[in-house]
């Protein structure tokens, strides 16, 4: 498995592609912007898209979704609490070419690799982390759910109680996995574990808060 990160747009928000090394084919994560970016990546490793996983519908995420999928034809995955354009930053997806929903404990392959839909809302009622594991390599793709020290804002569209009953949920996966978040640095979820204050206050860490 090779993961690829590409950070587009002003807001820099991370698209992932994760290629089978093997099959060559591929799953793109989150397509904000840049669509030149995103498809030049493809075309100059000879990779095929063979899916568009969307973790929320923020405009930052999919900015460039429809150009990709023209040129890919792949189809396009997203939770259906996005749908509808609701919440102020929002895009419109309901006219999607090949739009398929998933929701928890539903799996997309790309070659030999399998995305697990974690359902983890609190950003948008529709977010959802996507966990892969390939060999010794455990990944997260946590999309605006959660960040190297932080976690996403809630006054978009979001709500508090869910993001944290989402943050505990990671936190409690077992093992560690390397974490892939929408925007900055990749993480471990280990680290987060311990230093991340939200997932920490999430687990009741500070009581008197």
């Amino acid at each position: 498995m090779n993961i690829k990160t590409l950070p587009v747009g002003y807001l820099e928000s991370n698209c992932y592609v994760i290629s089978d090394e093997k099959t060559l084919q591929c799953a793109i994560i989150d397509p904000g912007d840049e669509s030149n970016t995103i498809l030049d990546y493809i075309e100059s490793n000879r990779l095929t898209p063979v899916a568009i996983l969307i973790t929320h519908g923020h405009f930052d995420h999919i900015g460039a979704l429809e150009e990709v999928q023209a040129q890919t034809g792949a189809p396009v995955y997203i939770h259906a609490a996005e749908l509808g354009g609701t919440g102020r930053l929002s895009g419109k997806l309901d006219a999607t070419p090949n739009l398929r929903t998933y929701a928890e404990g539903d799996t997309v392959a790309a070659g030999r690799l399998e995305f697990h839909v974690i359902e983890t809302p609190g950003h948008t009622m529709g977010c959802v982390t996507l966990l892969i594991i390939d060999g010794e390599t455990r990944a997260l793709f946590t999309g605006d759910t959660l960040f190297a020290g932080s976690c996403g804002r809630t006054d978009v569209g979001g709500d508090m109680d869910m993001m944290e009953a989402s943050l505990r949920r990671l936190a409690a996966l077992p093992g560690d996995y390397e974490v892939y978040p929408g925007h900055a640095e990749s993480t471990t979820l280990e680290n987060e574990r311990h230093f991340n204050y939200y997932i920490r206050h999430a687990n009741g860490d500070f009581p008197n808060q």
